[in-house]
């Protein structure tokens, strides 16, 4: 999508119109250079940061024998291992060069129980109601636009079923929030937003939140289990 903007010259342009328009936009995860084509970085990154979180975390979570399980933002599939081999497992992600690793570790291991397909977060290509549970990992303070992501998620979800997060959100202590604020100058090039507040990604949504809880004591990560309830 194109827009017009009116011409200015030089010397109508103020000189902090750039930096302001900086500070605005938002995060762009799929356009980092640390994503998508770096697949191997994120394999390295993710797996020094995240992977023993997510393992455990994905291994207590009740999924039953036959549900239906959506992992949005599933990268290169390393969290495959830790689900359970009779439920069905759909991965999604928006970028192919992560989903062609996620598909060779699915042949790998030989796993006819789970599918992977190339799906942006905050437009899922699913009915209402398709999944019993459905997950997702450091992925809604990256996209564009965290409520429409959750908004996403939880229309997807059957009444009644659960949705499981690990992500980092901003802290309700106010001094802690305003250090960790800080790193957004850094953090925003690479597309992850440090000021995303849980209670602003589920407001107004159907969900009852059940338990929240660091998975390590000093761990900047938040797990969330959540219910969609019916209203």
């Amino acid at each position: 999508m194109t827009t017009k903007t009116a011409h200015k010259t030089a010397s109508q342009s103020r000189p902090d119109d750039k930096s302001a328009r900086q500070r605005k936009a938002p995060p762009t995860p799929h356009a980092s250079r640390l994503y998508g084509s770096l697949t191997w970085v994120y394999e390295a990154f993710w797996t020094l940061a995240a992977r023993g979180n997510i393992e455990r975390e994905v291994r207590k979570y009740p999924i039953a024998a036959g549900e239906r399980v959506l992992e949005v933002g599933v990268g290169t599939g390393f969290s495959f291992v830790s689900y359970p081999a009779d439920a069905s497992i759909t991965g999604v992600d928006l970028s192919e060069e992560m989903l062609e690793k996620a598909r060779q570790r699915i042949d790998e291991f030989g796993w006819s129980h789970i599918e992977v397909m190339p799906m942006n977060a905050e437009q899922l290509d699913f009915p209402d109601a398709s999944f019993d549970v459905v997950t997702s990992f450091h992925v809604v303070s990256v996209v564009s636009d965290p409520q429409q992501m959750m908004r996403e998620l939880t229309r997807v979800c059957k009444t009644g079923g659960r949705i499981l997060l690990i992500n980092h959100f901003r802290s309700r202590t106010p001094w802690i929030a305003k250090i960790v604020d800080s790193a957004g100058a850094i953090t925003k090039h690479l597309g992850w937003r440090t000021d995303l507040s849980l209670d602003d990604a589920v407001a107004g949504l159907p969900l009852r939140i059940d338990k929240i809880y660091k998975p390590k004591r000093r761990s900047v990560f938040t797990v969330i289990w959540a219910t969609k309830t019916d209203t």
